[in-house]
């Protein structure tokens, strides 16, 4: 093994990682770090190969999100990150770091994170979730340190409010997230409302491919009547409760055994769930693992 290969090995998590908080696309990231491991391979005289895969993967995703820009535009209905299966491996030893590294993959986190700009996007994640330093985070931007200052703090001004919403303890939001998801798999509505905050949103991402309410649902009467509404459009499929973003999900499957819907909660401080994401797209949910349909909840 070169001593680029073994580089390589051991940054693929933390690239992926990386890519992934910037393109909120499980495939990008994918396709991203790939493609700069093979620009790797490729280089000569690469002297801290760790610092240039940073620097490469950070410089595919901001082209990445430009183009995906001009895209959007034309996507049907709301554009929801691809949901992230399971729990990351651990990115760093230091306790401090790994609640941010936590926090910044929420899909609540990744939805704020879209309505930054690429530079802004990449600012943040880089030097507030990763701890880049901003002359190291400039480098990768091609940049001044002052700009990449101005960049970080003005995504940073951004989130502020949408982020201290959504500061919970991990013990209360596995309690309220087990209540939401046990409520859906047997439609008991007092348990519903018991969780939703009266101004709770569901936004679905179908893209126009399968269908899903088009706009975000507002206050907790009409979300309720949508996800009933969903329930009886389902009968006879599968609830099956997971982890996704690091927080409560459920996976929705057919009498395939198909995942056909992802389910993710944003919970806040005041323990009520203030987010249901459901993303529809089957291209955002090819990559998701089959669920056992022993450990299912069968919709009746």
């Amino acid at each position: 093994m070169t001593d680029h290969e073994a580089v390589a090995q051991g940054e693929r998590a933390r690239l992926e990682a990386l890519a992934y908080r910037l393109t909120g696309s499980f495939t990008e990231a994918q396709d991203i770090v790939q493609e700069a491991l093979l620009r790797l391979t490729r280089a000569d005289d690469v002297r801290e190969p760790a610092a240039w895969l940073t620097t490469v993967t950070t410089r595919l995703a901001i082209d990445h999100l430009r183009s995906a820009r001009a895209q959007r535009e034309q996507y049907v209905g709301p554009w929801l990150p691809e949901p992230l299966p399971g729990a990351e491996p651990p990115l760093s030893d230091d306790p401090q770091a790994q609640v941010l590294l936590a926090e910044s993959v929420s899909s609540a986190l990744l939805v704020l994170l879209e309505s930054l700009s690429p530079a802004e996007r990449a600012a943040f994640v880089l030097h507030d979730v990763f701890g880049y330093a901003h002359d190291e985070v400039a480098a990768m931007l091609e940049r001044s340190p002052a700009a990449t200052r101005q960049l970080a703090s003005r995504a940073r001004a951004h989130l502020r409010a949408g982020r201290d919403r959504f500061t919970v303890d991990p013990a209360q939001r596995e309690a309220v997230g087990a209540v939401f998801r046990d409520a859906a798999a047997t439609g008991e509505l007092d348990g519903l409302l018991a969780v939703l905050s009266p101004d709770v949103t569901f936004v679905a991402d179908g893209g126009g491919v399968v269908s899903a309410v088009r706009r975000p649902v507002e206050g907790r009467d009409a979300v309720v009547r949508v996800l009933t509404a969903l329930r009886a459009l389902g009968s006879g499929w599968r609830l099956h409760a997971t982890t996704l973003n690091g927080g409560p999900g459920l996976l929705v499957t057919d009498g395939s055994g198909d995942v056909v819907t992802a389910l993710s909660v944003a919970i806040g401080t005041d323990g009520l769930v203030h987010q249901i994401l459901a993303v529809r797209h089957p291209a955002k949910l090819a990559h998701l693992p089959t669920p056992d349909p022993a450990d299912g909840t069968e919709i009746s």
